[in-house]
């Protein structure tokens, strides 16, 4: 908890006043269009670098090169099949990263367009786990301006002209715009989910334009979250002494990025729709199978604003009106024929032929007048397909429909609900904002890499059976690659009987209650817990999904997907996870538990088809049953888990652990014993699976001599600080909640287990002032990790007992501290990973000589947690510094994984770095977990600290009997 005014170590202030007038900002003081107090700020002229990425050393690269000649054999293959693979490290984008992102459009999971802070639109993924990078310049906001009097007149693009490929000499195209904003004077504001840009007298110097962008990215709002619609509202202020005519032009293409517009077949058509809204839709038919897409571009006409359309115009000679046609018009006359609303669709465009549409709306602005004109974009592509064939409705749909014309309504209820959106951004936001104590970088940073959640690929569907499923088929599917090739589910009873318990039976007990995809899994999960001989049928699918009512089960979120990063294509990588959930938890709980219960039923699942295992050669099965899945897949999410295949992570030692902490936590916070009682057969199979590892007895995994975790280019040897304090804190975590569900036994065999593993975990690896990086005697072995206490992060997270005495804890923190972030540039780029104790940085491999954000963020949240707020966010303040100021790398809204020293980027757009969200999670810790019933490990112990975990104990559904029935369980608990 913070417990003092933190600025008075350094303070970095960005005041409004030192971007933009005072009086201007004044004129802009009503109806949210001025910037807000706390944001990230740029100059509209400010210089875009080309980003620079990492590169191995030699001495890795000749590790490396079996792994690297074997990946790239996995990517030629998958390419022949019309597929990206997971990771490719070989292929590289034409468009060369840069930093010049700024706030994404739109809510999340159904596709997304990021807009840059000098104002193009790019960074497209609206085909899920593909990426378009490069921007579509044909998108862009204009304005023209002429007074009364007419000896004076502006028009420009509201974007500076440096632009590539602008400016060509007779182009009958965008070069033909004038591009007359230099920037100088207009200033861009971002706050996620909104950003302002200021346009300071450009280009016409007395008047002053305030664009605001909002998105409904709105915390508990299961709906308004998950809509493909942002809305722009420019605010007008003349400060002339003659009457303006404004006319602002929202311009289109219809593309999903890259070269999508040249495919052919597509189609714009005008709409007039209700409220005063009306525009253009473009319906773009896909290439590659790919389901289509419909755009809307609208406005809002009032009293006082005129709208207007030109449904088609084209980039080159031949096209009915080019864009040349188009910008004389709007000079001359401010407006588009009004008849052009009666075109009816256009014909269809032919390959080779790009198809803009265009949307203006005027105004008269009276001397020192105000005047608000606001336009929206939305996009439909209700159905999601996966390369693989399973195809789902996206989450929208359920309150919009299936129909691609949806994007219509969502423009029209953007326009019209808009400032209920920013009332409750607003009622979020403020509290942090407003509060005193806090660093002012932190404060927007802390929401500006929310943008994740919507740029990192999100994928948020409806809950319905994918269509190879559909029409209520309810059997066992083949898989098409062969008897071999087979998906296995645990279903096992107690005393060692089969239950004739089937799927179909658990929906019908409990779908008034159920979350949309526990159904079918239920006597899987609980007779999983019994642990005896499994019962083993060939299945095509993991998950034959039973599907509620979605009007009588009112927690139905419907699931959710994001990717590891935009260069790591693999859904809700888990060792990540682990790092990003705090920013779920806090702000959409019930995505976080529906992406836990996912994992849940993975635990129970066995996927028996054939794998090669990329960095050792060998081939092992997709899935294990006891083990976490790496991924829920790439290609067939959900159905085809486990996309990674560098190394087997059946033998990783950090999952399991992960998947037990993620879920007591997740437990702890909202009290939802139902959840605790549906995932808990996982949780104990999870912790079953794990005693595997302990091969000498002493209640601690020990690792296995490879890569066999998070940090999978960093070898581990014996016992890890990482893994082992993962593992103490899972069997803390384990006992708790056995307790809580009345597995009284279990609890005491994980409390006796605890009490012998951390005699075992201090006596080999505590130095007398940090935890070893691991038990080995290898070069590293006593380098320090910043990580060393991801274990104990999660428990004081979660309202545990501390793993270590105080001492313990301060002093392998204030060594990280110390030499991890304070010898490596000041302080000023993060904690590096890995860091020999005579202060060299650990350059053992790639990855110890990396620093990582999201692990920094996470070991800000530890030190916050042990009563160390100052230090906690000078080493947070590196990953600002570096990342996200001026004077850095140039990482905003793309920030990735890691660098190197030198500020070298590996993996750009990731997931990891929402764990800022666990500093304040750590800041300010809900009742819930404060109030969280504590476990005394060191009480008298009821079992014998040798024993080992049994299969065989009593159930859980018995013991959910004796603690009590929920609704929701996946138990048919008789009361």
């Amino acid at each position: 908890m913070v417990t003092t005014n933190l600025f008075h170590y350094r303070k970095h202030s960005w005041p409004t006043e030192e971007y933009i007038n005072r009086a201007t900002l004044q004129l802009f003081d009503f109806d949210s269009a001025a910037p807000p107090e706390h944001a990230w700020r740029r100059k509209l002229n400010s210089h875009a670098n080309l980003l620079k990425e990492f590169s191995v050393t030699f001495r890795e690269a000749i590790k490396m090169v079996r792994l690297g000649i074997r990946l790239w054999s996995y990517v030629r293959e998958e390419a022949s099949h019309g597929r990206k693979a997971p990771i490719d490290p070989f292929t590289r984008e034409s468009c060369k990263p840069s930093a010049s992102h700024g706030v994404p459009l739109g809510g999340m999971g159904s596709g997304s367009i990021s807009r840059g802070f000098r104002g193009e639109f790019k960074q497209w993924q609206i085909v899920p786990g593909s990426c378009e990078p490069s921007p579509v310049m044909a998108n862009q906001f204009s304005i023209f301006v002429s007074r009364d009097g007419g000896n004076k007149s502006y028009a420009s693009v509201l974007a500076p002209g440096q632009q590539e490929g602008i400016g060509k000499a007779g182009d009958p195209g965008i070069s033909s715009w004038d591009w007359n904003l230099s920037g100088q004077h207009s200033t861009y504001h971002a706050l996620f989910p909104r950003a302002w840009t200021i346009y300071d007298g450009e280009p016409d110097p007395d008047l002053k334009i305030s664009c605001r962008q909002i998105s409904p990215f709105i915390p508990h709002n299961y709906r308004e979250s998950s809509l493909p619609a942002a809305v722009f509202v420019y605010t007008l202020v003349n400060t002339g002494k003659e009457r303006a005519k404004v006319s602002l032009l929202f311009t289109w293409a219809n593309s999903i990025g890259g070269v999508s517009h040249l495919s052919g077949d597509h189609i714009n058509e005008p709409f007039v729709g209700e409220d005063g809204v009306s525009g253009v839709l473009l319906h773009h038919k896909t290439a590659k199978g790919n389901p289509p897409v419909t755009f809307a571009v609208g406005a809002c006409e009032t009293q006082n604003v005129n709208v207007t359309v030109l449904p088609c115009f084209g980039l080159s000679e031949g096209s009915c009106a080019t864009a040349k046609d188009m910008w004389a018009q709007m000079v001359k006359e401010g407006q588009f024929n009004r008849e052009n609303f009666n075109c009816g669709p256009s014909m269809p465009s032919s390959v080779g032929e790009t198809l803009c549409a265009a949307v203006s709306a005027s105004t008269w602005v009276e001397p020192h007048g105000k005047c608000t004109v606001a336009f929206s974009l939305a996009w439909s592509s209700p159905k999601v397909k996966f390369k693989k064939g399973s195809s789902y409705n996206r989450r929208y749909t359920k309150f919009y429909g299936t129909s691609e014309r949806a994007a219509q309504k969502l423009v029209h209820d953007a326009l019209t609900n808009y400032k209920n959106w920013e009332e409750e951004i607003e009622k979020w936001q403020n509290p942090i904002l407003r509060d005193e104590r806090l660093p002012e970088w932190y404060k927007f940073t802390l929401f500006n890499e929310l943008y994740f959640l919507v740029a990192g690929g999100t994928v948020w569907i409806d809950s319905t059976l994918p269509e190879r499923m559909a029409n209520g088929r309810r059997q066992k599917l083949t898989h098409e690659e062969g008897p071999d090739a087979s998906v296995i589910e645990a279903q096992v009873g107690a005393d060692g009987e089969n239950i004739e318990h089937t799927a179909v039976d658990s929906v019908s007990a409990h779908s008034s209650a159920n979350s949309s995809d526990e159904s079918d899994e239920s006597s899987h999960e609980e007779n999983a817990s019994q642990g005896v001989q499994d019962k083993r049928e060939p299945n095509h699918s993991l998950h034959p999904l039973a599907v509620p009512d979605p009007f009588i089960d009112s927690d139905d979120v419907g699931r959710f997907l994001y990717l590891e990063g935009v260069e790591y294509i693999m859904w809700c990588t888990y060792d990540v996870h682990f790092y990003a959930s705090f920013a779920l938890l806090e702000l959409f709980p019930k995505i976080e538990l529906s992406i836990q219960r996912e994992f849940a039923k993975a635990v129970l699942c066995e996927d028996g088809r054939k794998v090669k295992f990329l960095a050792e050669g060998n081939v092992g099965i997709r899935k294990v049953r006891g083990a976490i899945p790496h991924d829920l897949g790439t290609h067939d999410p959900w159905n085809e888990m486990n996309a990674y295949n560098i190394h087997d992570t059946s033998k990783w030692k950090d999952l399991n652990p992960k998947f037990v902490l993620q879920v007591y936590r997740d437990f702890a916070a909202t009290g939802d014993m139902g959840f605790g009682v549906d995932v808990w057969p996982a949780v104990r199979t999870a912790m079953e699976y794990m005693e595997q590892f302990d091969r000498d007895d002493d209640g601690l995994i020990e690792n296995d001599g490879f890569p066999d975790q998070t940090y999978d280019t960093w070898t581990v040897h014996g016992v890890s600080a990482y893994c082992g304090g993962l593992w103490l804190a899972a069997l803390q975590a384990a006992a708790a909640m056995a307790l809580q569900l009345g597995d009284k036994y279990f609890a005491e065999l994980c409390k006796s287990k605890f009490v012998k593993a951390k005699v075992a975990y201090e006596s080999k690896l505590w130095n007398g002032s940090y935890f070893n990086y691991d038990s080995g005697s290898s070069s590293n072995s006593k380098s320090i990790q910043a990580d060393q206490l991801a274990g104990q992060w999660y428990t004081a997270s979660s309202g545990l007992p501390p793993l270590f005495d105080d001492l313990k804890i301060k002093s392998s923190l204030q060594k990280v501290y110390d030499f991890n972030v304070m010898r490596v540039k000041g302080g000023k780029i993060g904690a590096v990973n890995g860091m020999h104790p005579n202060g060299k940085v650990d350059e053992t491999c790639m990855q110890s000589r990396e620093v990582w954000t999201g692990v920094t963020y996470g070991v800000a949240a530890t030190m916050i947690l042990a009563g160390m707020e100052d230090k906690a966010f000078a080493t947070a303040e590196g990953i600002f510094t570096a990342g996200w100021s001026e004077e850095g790398y140039g990482y905003w809204f793309q920030t990735p994984e890691g660098w190197t020293m030198d500020g070298h980027y590996r993996s750009l757009v990731y997931m990891r770095p929402l764990s800022i969200w666990g500093m304040q999670w750590a800041l300010s810790l809900p009742k819930a977990i404060l109030d969280a019933p504590k476990v005394n490990i060191m009480e008298r112990l009821m079992l014998s600290p040798s024993a080992r975990f049994s299969q065989n104990e009593s159930g859980v559904r018995r013991i959910a009997t004796k603690a009590k029935c929920f609704g929701n369980s996946v138990f048919n608990c008789a009361c």
